[in-house]
C-alpha cells in the first residue's frame, strides 16, 4: 500500500475545524475591540464572548454565568484546585483527594499544594484504570475540601464512574472537580445530573484553537481569584480576554455538542476496527484501559512486549502515521508512563506503549493503512530487540 498521511494523535491535539476558523477570523482582523470597553467595537467582542459562554454551558447543562474562560485546560485545573482549597468555603479544611493517574496538570498542582502545607491523598485505580470507589470513600475525612478525578484518561481513555463519584462527594459534603479536557463534547456530561461542582475543558481537544480553555464553577461555589488585575471573568481570572480564542472555543463546543451522537458512533466504529485489527495481527499485545462502555470512543492504547515505544513512534512517523507513546505532555521522559504503572503494567511492558487516538476527520482507509503498516514495524523492532524472546 502506498504511503499516506494519517493523523492518529487526536488526544494530543486536533486539527482546527474550518467552520471554527471562519467564526474566529473577524475577531483576528476587523472586530479587534477590547471586550471591556463601552463603545460599539468593544461591545461586539463582549457579545461574541457571551455567545461562546452560552455555547460551552449548553454542552454540559450549565448556566452561562458558571463558565470562566482561561488560557488552557491546565490553567483551569490550577484554578480549580488552588481556588477551592484557598477559597473561603474551605473554612480551614486543607485536604485534597485525587488519583495516581491524573494528568500532570493535576498531579503537579497537587504536589505544589503539598509544599504549601495542604494534605493530598492519591487513591489508586484498578487494572482498567477506574477509580476504586471504596478507597475513595474511606479517604474522605472531616478535613477534606475537594475530590478531583478526571472524566476520561488522556492516555488509555478510561471513563470514570462520574455519577457514583459525584454521589459520594455530595453525600459527604465535599466539592467534586473533574478534569474533562479529553471528554468534553466527546461524551455526554451533565454537571447537574452528575453532581459535578467544577469542570475543566480545553478548546484544542475538540477541533478548536490552542491557548484557550474554560472552567465551570457551580453557582454558589466560592473560588479564590486565580489571577488578579482588572477584574475580567467576574474577578476570578483577570486579563484582557482572548476574544478570538473564546469565540473559537464556543463554536467548537457548539459543533461537537450538536453532532456528538453521530461523532461518537463514527469514531467508536473506527476504534473498534483498529483495536480488533491490532489485537488479531500482533501477538504479545496488551490492550490498555477499560473495555467498551468505559472507554473514550477514539482512544486505542496498546503495549507491545519486547520493544520501545519511542522507536515505534518514529518508525510510524517515517510512514506518515502520527501517534504517541504515553502522554504528549510528557514527551522526552525515559520513564514509563505513570498511567501505565498505575494500572499495574510492568516497566518492561509499559515501555512498549503506543497511543493511537482517532478523531472526526479519520476514515476507514486511515485505519486500514495503520493496520497495513503497524504489524510489520512491530515485528522489525522485535527482531532488533535484545529483550524480545517471542
Amino acid at each position: 500500500m502506498e504511503d499516506r498521511f494519517v493523523y492518529a494523535d487526536n488526544a494530543a491535539t486536533t486539527p482546527l475545524d474550518r467552520k471554527v476558523l471562519d467564526k474566529m477570523m473577524p475577531f483576528l482582523t476587523t472586530q479587534y475591540g477590547n471586550a471591556s470597553t463601552l463603545y460599539t467595537l468593544g461591545q461586539s467582542s463582549q457579545a461574541a464572548a457571551a455567545e461562546a459562554r452560552q455555547n460551552v454551558a449548553e454542552v454540559i447543562g450549565a448556566r452561562p454565568e458558571e463558565i470562566y474562560f482561561t488560557g488552557s485546560g491546565t490553567e483551569a485545573d490550577n484554578m480549580a484546585l488552588h481556588g477551592v482549597l484557598k477559597g473561603r468555603q474551605a473554612a480551614g479544611r486543607r485536604h485534597l483527594i485525587t488519583t495516581t493517574f491524573e494528568h500532570p496538570a493535576i498531579l503537579n498542582t497537587a504536589k505544589a499544594l503539598e509544599k504549601e502545607g495542604f494534605r493530598v491523598t492519591y487513591i489508586s485505580v484498578d487494572e482498567r484504570g477506574l477509580v476504586r470507589l471504596d478507597e475513595l470513600e474511606r479517604a474522605i475525612t472531616d478535613d477534606t475540601v475537594l475530590v478531583s478525578v478526571m472524566a476520561a484518561n488522556n492516555e488509555i481513555g478510561s471513563i470514570q464512574p462520574l455519577s457514583r463519584i459525584g454521589e459520594l462527594c455530595r453525600k459527604h459534603g465535599v466539592f467534586f472537580h473533574t478534569d474533562a479536557v479529553q471528554a468534553f463534547a466527546h461524551i455526554p456530561i451533565n454537571v447537574e445530573e452528575l453532581n459535578i461542582d467544577l469542570l475543566s475543558l480545553s478548546a484544542h481537544k475538540l477541533c478548536g484553537p490552542k491557548g484557550v480553555g474554560a472552567l465551570y464553577v457551580r453557582r454558589g461555589v466560592n473560588v479564590a481569584p486565580h489571577i488578579t488585575g482588572g477584574g475580567q471573568e467576574r474577578g476570578l481570572r483577570s486579563g484582557t480576554e482572548n476574544v478570538a480564542g473564546i469565540v473559537g472555543l464556543g463554536e467548537a463546543a457548539r459543533l461537537r455538542g450538536s453532532q456528538m451522537e453521530q461523532e461518537m458512533a463514527h469514531v467508536g466504529a473506527l476504534s473498534k476496527r483498529l483495536i480488533e485489527g491490532v489485537m488479531n495481527a500482533i501477538p504479545k499485545t496488551v490492550l490498555t484501559g477499560a473495555r467498551i462502555g468505559y472507554r473514550l470512543p477514539g482512544t486505542c492504547s496498546f503495549a507491545f512486549e519486547g520493544i520501545e515505544g519511542e522507536s515505534l513512534v518514529l518508525r510510524l512517523d517515517n510512514r506518515g502515521i502520527c501517534a504517541s507513546t504515553g502522554s504528549a505532555c510528557s514527551t522526552g521522559s525515559l520513564d514509563p508512563s505513570h498511567v501505565l504503572m498505575a494500572v499495574g503494567l510492568s516497566h518492561e511492558i509499559a515501555h512498549g506503549s503506543l497511543r493511537l487516538t482517532l478523531g472526526v476527520q479519520n476514515t476507514e482507509e486511515d485505519v486500514d493503512y495503520i493496520l497495513s503498516i503497524l504489524p510489520g514495524v512491530v515485528q522489525d523492532l522485535r527482531e532488533m530487540s535484545p529483550v524480545w524472546h517471542g
